[in-house]
């Protein structure tokens, strides 16, 4: 992974509430060599969430910051909280994985340009919870895993990578969501890498590869 502490290599802060499979497949792609960067800080709304266990078995620093008082997003004195946490690391990336806070205002303009977030459908389709049981609940043939930027909308910002899962005749909820997991796992390391060399552009609403 290299050393967290080093400003050489591109510096990821991870922000996450749960599992952190994400975390956990982004972490392996940095310690394998083939993601260029460091995860220099994990931070979590959730006290003892899973991601936090991942992240200290890869002696990754993680911290628990509250989130306040709002159920959806954070408050204004945690919003700051994690602000200074994210600069104190040096980060040049925020990365959610699972976050499950909508990040708004002062965040956003604070790392403006610089929040991507993987979500379980392929955007603009199915945003939202749960992405997954919407796909099966309106019978579509093929979903699959965005790697966006985060804007001031909900999973609406612009589309950086996407890879399509096929919808199975006899998928459950939990067999299609590990299905679509497995191509997270596969396109936001990636993507991440991507980013972190220099290849992603922004032209309005689209993002485009500069080079390989």
């Amino acid at each position: 992974m290299g050393d967290p502490n080093s400003t050489s290599l591109f510096r990821l802060g991870v922000l996450g509430s749960g599992e952190g499979s994400n975390f956990g497949a982004i972490v392996g792609a940095c310690q394998n060599g083939t993601l260029p960067a460091t995860v220099a800080v994990v931070l979590s709304d959730v006290e003892e969430a899973a991601i936090s266990q991942r992240a200290h078995e890869a002696g990754v620093a993680c911290s628990h910051i509250a989130p306040g008082k709002f159920r959806t997003k954070l408050d204004e004195a945690a919003e700051a909280a994690y602000i200074k946490a994210l600069n104190d690391a040096k980060v040049d990336l925020v990365v959610l994985a699972g976050f499950m806070r909508i990040l708004k205002g002062e965040f956003l303009r604070a790392f403006e340009g610089r929040v991507v977030n993987v979500h379980p459908s392929l955007l603009p389709a199915f945003p939202g919870l749960e992405a997954w049981k919407q796909a099966l609940d309106h019978g579509v043939k093929v979903t699959g895993a965005t790697v966006h930027f985060v804007d001031q909308g909900v999973d609406n910002g612009a589309i950086i990578a996407q890879e399509t899962v096929p919808v199975l005749d006899d998928d459950t909820p939990e067999v299609l969501h590990e299905r679509i997991q497995g191509a997270e796992h596969r396109i936001y390391p990636e993507t991440i890498g991507a980013i972190a060399r220099g290849e992603i552009a922004l032209r309005g609403r689209r993002t485009v590869r500069t080079g390989r």
